[in-house]
């Protein structure tokens, strides 16, 4: 299909609703927050166009009691009031560009580019600039029971180069498969991102924060089980979390970056002094996937993380085409955010006394993308995965999460 065509009948409409969720709504745009909701056995998973984020996964304890183990708010609209105050990225799709841009610069051929610095008084730029794909209103496409897609028209927004249409596509099913020979509950990801117009950075992810204690406990240091076996590397950052150029094994911080035979989250985090940045204690850093020679190819998904709650028994299988995942253990959590009402309401009718806001260390974030600051580091090799054109091939970030019980 030629693209014009392509574009008028995928997109009728969305323009209007390429638009930070602060403009004032209009006649032609649909509702930001309603919620679409997509289920398959064992798995409930529900969204709103509002930066294409997830709000809330449903999946059965040991006991087969339903969990909410993803952060969020159950009024949609809070999420506004949350990207003008603490601006956490609660579940939203992040992008033009994931992660940081060192001085917001980067340079493609001849040309070099600039583009809003968002984060530490300007020094650099944290999911996209000023206004992210996370403030985006994006179009519902397509929908079924167990899927939804949310698509967006990016005209050049935060001064990015060219334009780029993403589609986020959301699916959850129980099928038995070569990888999930169990028929497991599985919630699928994938970007699709096309640049249309111009060479660019493309580098998107899902923003998604976990708890699978449901918050049954305080935090997740003493309950929850992390492994990333084919993580031997991370990469090195300054004070800022900016990548310095080089890259760190993870044996650095006596140990505390190493989670390749798996250990409790809070095992070695007294270790990990400054490694989330300055005056820092904690995890807040890019893990590279040093992937098996024989699934080397772009379309192949490689499980990269395991983790489990001994609280809940929930357990989360996490595979990707992706060069990296980004982990944040919510250092940053000041407890100042309540959990969800229904996720407190769930753990009073179980009679726990369990957190009621978030507290430090009171989740994980897991970030499946391409190596952080890739674009202003060729030396890394790198490029080919961030860096993308009309004439090339899409890009295209795919993880699923497959959840389970021990």
């Amino acid at each position: 299909m030629h693209l014009k065509s392509y574009l008028s009948a995928v997109l009728y409409g969305l323009p209007a609703l390429a638009q930070p969720s602060t403009a004032p709504a209009d006649s032609s745009a649909v509702d930001a927050f309603k919620v679409y909701t997509i289920k398959a056995e064992n798995i409930t998973a529900k969204f709103i166009p509002y930066g294409a984020r997830l709000t809330s996964v449903l999946v059965p304890d040991r006991n087969g009691r339903e969990q909410d183990v993803a952060l969020g708010y159950d009024d949609p609209e809070d999420y506004v009031k949350d990207t003008n105050g603490d601006h956490t990225y609660f579940g939203a799709v992040v992008g033009r560009y994931a992660n940081r841009i060192k001085n917001g610069t980067f340079t493609i051929g001849d040309t070099e580019y600039e583009v809003p610095k968002n984060e530490n008084d300007g020094l650099d730029t944290l999911h996209g600039g000023n206004v992210g794909y996370d403030e985006r209103n994006w179009t519902v496409t397509a929908q079924s029971e167990s899927s939804v897609t949310f698509t967006l028209l990016d005209q050049g927004f935060q001064d990015f180069p060219g334009d780029v249409i993403t589609h986020a596509v959301y699916s959850v099913d129980t099928a038995v498969t070569p990888d999930n020979p169990n028929g497991l509950p599985q919630l699928t990801t994938k970007l699709i991102s096309v640049a249309l117009t111009e060479s660019t950075p493309i580098m998107l992810s899902n923003h998604i924060y976990w708890n699978l204690n449901g918050f049954k406990e305080k935090n997740v240091l003493k309950d929850t089980f992390l492994q990333m076996p084919l993580s031997t590397r991370l990469v090195a950052t300054d004070g800022i979390l900016i990548p310095n150029g080089t890259l760190l094994g993870v044996d650095s911080y006596d140990g505390a970056a190493d989670f390749t035979t798996g250990k409790l989250v809070g095992q070695d985090v007294e270790k990990a002094v400054g490694l989330c940045g300055t005056d820092c204690t904690g995890y807040d850093n890019c893990w590279i996937v040093d992937r098996p020679p024989q699934q080397v190819g772009p379309a192949s998904l490689v499980p990269v993380l395991f983790m489990n709650s001994s609280t809940t028994g929930i357990s989360l299988e996490v595979a990707t085409n992706q060069q990296a995942v980004q982990i944040y253990a919510c250092v940053g959590q000041k407890g100042n955010i309540p959990i969800k009402p229904s996720q407190a309401k769930r753990n009073k009718e179980e009679g726990i006394d369990g957190a009621t806001a978030v507290n430090k260390f009171g989740c994980v974030v897991i970030e499946p993308e391409g190596w952080i600051d890739g674009i202003n580091n060729p030396e890394w090799g790198q490029l080919s995965d961030q860096i993308y054109s009309p004439a090339g091939a899409p890009a295209i970030n795919w993880a699923t999460y497959k959840f389970g019980v021990v």
